[in-house]
């Protein structure tokens, strides 16, 4: 895309070059996890159990934006590979507790130097990161605040701009 001014309407929205920008660091990911047979939503929930311990698939999908007919089979592909268990609590069946199996947990050591390899490829300096970090929850926050994401019920009057 570049810096440059460009002629096409959707190299000046938003949108798009928020969802190319995901788009190619996904595909970064999916060029760095290959060794493992991971792909980017995988690594993410190894990520957050490494960093939060056992979740429910629940708290799992809560965490990770991901509803459970993404989550569910992800999960099953990493139960398949050894690197996670799931179990339901004897205090409600309904709840299934996700937790890191002895491989999972060596995955960490293993995938260590995965986020350096990821931030060579976005060559940002980590104060730029974390900026970048920053500015893009809060966009998410407001986007979804604005949208009705996050009411209870639907907005019944729509906002034009």
């Amino acid at each position: 895309m570049g810096t440059q001014e460009s002629p096409r309407a959707v190299d000046r929205m938003l949108c798009f070059a928020l969802y190319t920008a995901s788009r190619v660091t996904t595909q970064a990911y999916r060029r760095v996890l290959a060794p493992w047979g991971l792909t980017y939503p995988q690594f993410l929930v190894l990520v957050e159990l490494w960093d939060r311990g056992p979740l429910t698939v629940s708290d799992l999908g809560e965490d990770l934006a991901l509803d459970s007919g993404t989550l569910s089979p992800l999960l099953t592909r990493l139960e398949r590979s050894g690197f996670v268990s799931r179990s339901r609590t004897s205090e409600d069946a309904r709840v299934v507790t996700v937790q890191l199996t002895a491989a999972g947990s060596r995955l960490r050591e293993d995938m260590a130097e995965v986020p350096g390899q990821i931030a060579d490829c976005m060559n940002l300096e980590p104060y730029e990161a974390k900026a970048l970090i920053s500015s893009l929850q809060e966009y998410t926050d407001v986007v979804e605040t604005r949208s009705g994401a996050r009411h209870p019920y639907p907005t019944t009057t729509p906002h034009h701009r």
